[in-house]
């Protein structure tokens, strides 16, 4: 088995591009998996292995509950072991209230809560035969404020409060094998596709360090949160103090 540490990245577009290569930097291979975006997976897969990592993307449907645990169980099979579970993957859509539906509402539970649930899940028995290992979920900076702010967000907000629940539950249940459960609450980090100048610039005045962090911010975040050996069951926002406001 090699000795090299292995993370698995679910969602490999723009943040865990960032994400992905500052790890392989750190001496970690990775395993990236895609729902549709299998060109922007395989961009960042190949970004990973221009700094000496192995890297390898899995086409997996995190809406579906056995597609979680395979996917562990295929980065187990290409990698031998899996030392950090990273969860991006996320279904953020806006939809006023009146005319959601229930698949909108699975779309959110199912990809953004169950899918960290099943993944940190199927990844804790390989991380405890290690000794211990890294589980980092995704959250929001709203979410982690304790109230929504933006109105046509049900599911997103409710899905990314468990989110910070389920850390925490994590955290304590997993202690003892030594596996550190943390959060990361992003804010401003990159502008949605599309978004106008005038958009934009309205989010920059609004942050306190008054700019977009970039998904580089989320991946130092991630860095810091696996170089630890002590934090366990935080949420960390990473907001550029947007919840000061």
């Amino acid at each position: 088995m090699s000795t090299r540490r292995v993370a698995l990245i679910t969602g490999g577009r723009r943040v865990g591009l960032a994400v992905s290569e500052a790890l392989a930097v750190r001496g970690f291979d990775i395993a990236l998996s895609f729902a549709r975006s299998e060109a922007q997976a395989q961009a960042a897969a190949d970004a990973a292995a221009r700094h000496g990592a192995r890297a390898q993307i899995f086409r997996a449907d995190l809406a579906q509950p056995s597609e979680c645990s395979a996917l562990v169980d295929s980065t187990v099979d290409a990698f031998g072991r899996i030392d950090a579970f990273i969860h991006l993957a996320s279904a953020y859509v806006q939809r006023s209230l009146a005319d959601l539906t229930v698949d909108d509402w699975n779309a959110a539970l199912d990809v953004d809560l169950r899918a960290a649930f099943l993944g940190a899940q199927s990844a804790a028995p390989h991380m405890r035969r290690l000794g211990g290992g890294h589980v980092v979920l995704v959250s929001d900076w709203v979410a982690a404020s304790g109230r929504p702010r933006y109105p046509g967000y049900v599911p997103y907000y409710v899905a990314k409060a468990g989110v910070i629940a389920l850390t925490e539950a994590l955290a304590l249940e997993l202690a003892a094998d030594h596996i550190l459960v943390n959060c990361i609450a992003p804010g401003p980090v990159l502008p949605l596709p599309g978004a106008s100048a005038e958009s934009q610039a309205a989010v920059e005045r609004a942050v306190p360090l008054g700019r977009w962090g970039g998904a580089d911010a989320v991946a130092k975040a991630v860095v810091s949160l696996l170089e630890s050996d002590f934090i366990t069951g935080e949420t960390i926002r990473v907001d550029g103090g947007r919840h000061l406001r």
